[in-house]
């Protein structure tokens, strides 16, 4: 029997439709503070108390009653394991998953910098840049409500593929249940070291290091608000990749597509939680009436169904909209983590897109081959962050070193123009390091 569902509607014509849109975009906040002062207080028992502050809060959020710390590492062989017991075609379907992931971002460290350059000036003089990977990496991989194989590989391989000698990973199991699939990623992925700890303390584990657990410099990957508000807390103690929020879908359509099509892929960001959003922009006001009626008639086959109600009921939007010149235009204030182009020509329209994590180009593209084996990395940024953020990638496990060698010759130049600007700001020492390299 078919849902009755009715997805709020927006018209761009309409007054103060920006202000509504923005307003529909944004997130309730009433919690964050509640949030925030249990994620400190956690943060601060982990670096003062180390491993005894994460086996209680292990216990305490987890339920998993063990002894040490210790207990909590899964050894490499266990995740070798768990490889060798899937069947034949979740193996399969890992391997491809794990191979294009690897593929990309080996592409990704040519074409985007990755590496160290220099060059030589006349006079002798050498600039350049080092390019080197972190040491030791914590990825975060989400546990509890689902389990996420394909998490594990977008932030592992490219991580791997950038040269860090040390992946640790952390993944909450409640209850003592220990998915498969996502161990059996990990030893695809080459992940060093696994823990079974989740939350806050995982995060708090990572950042100051206990006598179990090694600090790393960089921690990855996606969580819940426990989770990013432990990111924020600790950033700068470590490096972060960036805050996640609840997923986003938004699909621009100039009516051409199976409006079942665009409802299922409306509904693939819907299911992950009750806060994710899914938008659809549309020139054709009768194609999103056969959008609606297609999330009516598909929804009641869904087993996520009453996710998928709440978050399309609280934060979806059916947006009629002038032409897909302006559906571009709204699309960039939106800024979404996941941009479908469903039409004749969606290059044309791509071509018009600033703002978006991962665009997804005709009506064959689903968002979900980007979750989990198109190749590109499912990592991305989130309200409306992807004005100003990348997706997670290769770059974000290298860092670069200035290189610069001037020779006698250049320092002759350089050192008159330095003793001229460092006398302008008052800084005699440094005109004075430059001058004793002049020659009289």
């Amino acid at each position: 029997m078919p849902s009755n569902i009715n997805v709020k509607r927006l018209n761009s014509k309409d007054a103060g439709f920006r202000e509504t849109l923005l307003s529909s975009l944004s997130l309730p906040t009433a919690d964050d503070e509640a949030i925030d002062a249990a994620v400190v207080k956690i943060l601060a028992a982990v670096k003062a108390q180390g491993d005894e502050a994460v086996l209680g809060f292990t216990k305490q959020f987890d339920r998993l009653n063990i002894a040490s710390v210790c207990d909590l590492e899964i050894p490499r062989k266990d995740l070798e394991l768990a490889y060798s017991s899937l069947s034949s075609e979740q193996k399969n379907a890992l391997d491809i998953a794990a191979q294009r992931v690897r593929a990309y971002h080996e592409h990704q460290k040519i074409e985007a910098g990755c590496h160290s350059w220099e060059y030589e000036e006349k006079d002798g003089t050498r600039l350049g840049q080092k390019v080197t990977p972190l040491d030791r990496v914590g990825i975060y991989v989400p546990g509890g409500k689902a389990a996420y194989p394909s998490s594990v590989l977008m932030n592992a391989i490219p991580a791997k593929v950038a040269g860090v000698a040390e992946v640790i990973m952390v993944v909450p199991t409640p209850d003592g249940a220990r998915n498969p699939l996502v161990l059996a990623a990990a030893y695809l992925a080459g992940v060093d070291r696994v823990f079974t700890i989740g939350g806050a303390q995982a995060v708090g584990a990572l950042a100051y290091g206990t006598k179990t657990i090694p600090s790393v410099d960089k921690i990855v990957g996606p969580g819940n608000a426990y989770v990013a508000a432990a990111k924020r807390r600790v950033f700068g103690i470590v490096g972060i990749d960036m805050i996640a929020g609840p997923s986003e879908i938004l699909v621009l359509c100039d009516g051409s597509s199976n409006p079942d099509w665009v409802a299922m892929d409306l509904f693939s960001q819907a299911e992950h939680d009750e806060q994710a959003q899914s938008i659809l922009l549309c020139p054709d006001a009768s194609y999103i009436e056969q959008v609606q009626a297609s999330i009516n008639k598909l929804l009641p086959e869904m087993p996520r169904a009453k996710v998928i109600e709440t978050s399309l009921t609280n934060r979806a939007l059916l947006i009629q909209v002038k032409d897909m010149s302006e559906a571009c235009e709204i699309a960039d204030a939106i800024a979404a983590e996941h941009l479908e182009i469903c039409a004749a020509d969606p290059r044309k329209w791509a071509d018009q897109i600033r703002h978006a994590g991962a665009i997804f180009m005709g009506n064959y593209t689903s968002e979900s081959l980007g979750d989990y084996c198109a190749g590109p990395n499912h990592v991305l940024p989130t309200a409306r962050t992807a004005r100003f953020s990348s997706p997670l990638g290769v770059y974000d496990f290298i860092k670069r070193s200035s290189m610069i060698e001037v020779s006698e010759a250049g320092a002759q130049t350089l050192g008159a123009v330095a003793s001229t600007l460092a006398h302008g700001e008052g800084l005699q020492a440094h005109a004075r390091a430059a001058e004793m390299r002049l020659k009289r």
